[in-house]
């Protein structure tokens, strides 16, 4: 069912943050950062990240903590709206528009909007296939000189929102959430059509692996994966 009224949609975007609020401070996470300084979690430093998110995933890093310098790339579709009430709920600034279609004027909005702030994309959204990095994560991080920070998420147990081309994981009371970045990656500015596939490529592989990972994490059957666990911590209020 769709809601047509603006007003109806901030409230129902205000009750569930305070919904996933409550439920969030009852989780325990383990973190596996491969360089601790990327963390959004902190205010932004003279380097600035991209951090790349598969969709499924994407509740749980909006929840984890607050973000004092995060814009995010939101789909001008209609659900897009829904999204951009909910970041705009928990604090994060959402700029719509596609890397995809229309780019340039997304792209041009990114560089003004996002300067001194991390920028989150979910690169398979938003209408799929699941997983399956587009072009649009590397070219915007090359034209806007952030390095792209692959991340992964998963907990021990969920539930799964049924969606079109994907489900949306919703981490259960008090389970454990492993959280997981990569190596970031810096694409050159002046990079080509050829060079950027090379790099989506590139994250791509290292997006599976952190999700390989993370599966077996969640599963108990590895005790951590090839980057150092951080110390677990409950998410700021």
């Amino acid at each position: 069912m769709r809601i047509n009224s603006r007003r109806l949609n901030i409230v129902l975007a205000a009750a569930m943050t305070f919904g996933f609020r409550v439920l969030f401070r009852t989780l325990r996470f383990k973190y596996y950062l491969a360089d601790p300084q990327t963390s959004p979690y902190q205010p932004a430093g003279s380097q600035q990240y991209l951090y790349s998110v598969w969709h499924d995933s994407m509740v749980v890093p909006t929840f984890i903590g607050r973000q004092p310098a995060t814009v995010a790339l939101v789909g001008r579709h209609r659900d897009g709206s829904y999204v951009s009430d909910i970041l705009n709920s928990v604090g994060i600034r959402s700029i719509r528009g596609s890397s995809s279609r229309g780019g340039s004027e997304a792209v041009k909005q990114m560089i003004a909007d996002s300067s001194n702030h991390h920028i989150v994309m979910t690169p398979d959204g938003p209408r799929g296939p699941r997983r399956e990095m587009k072009s649009g994560c590397a070219f915007v991080a090359s034209r806007t000189g952030k390095h792209v920070v692959p991340t992964a998420f998963t907990c021990r147990r969920a539930y799964y929102i049924p969606g079109s081309w994907t489900n949306l994981m919703i981490p259960y009371p008090f389970t454990t959430v492993h959280v997981l970045s990569g190596a970031p990656i810096a694409i050159p500015a002046d990079a080509s059509k050829g060079e950027l596939e090379r790099y989506t490529q590139q994250i791509q592989a290292s997006m599976d692996q952190l999700n390989a990972d993370a599966d077996q994490l969640a599963a108990g059957t590895i005790q951590q994966p090839s980057t150092t666990p951080q110390a677990e911590r409950r998410p700021a209020a």
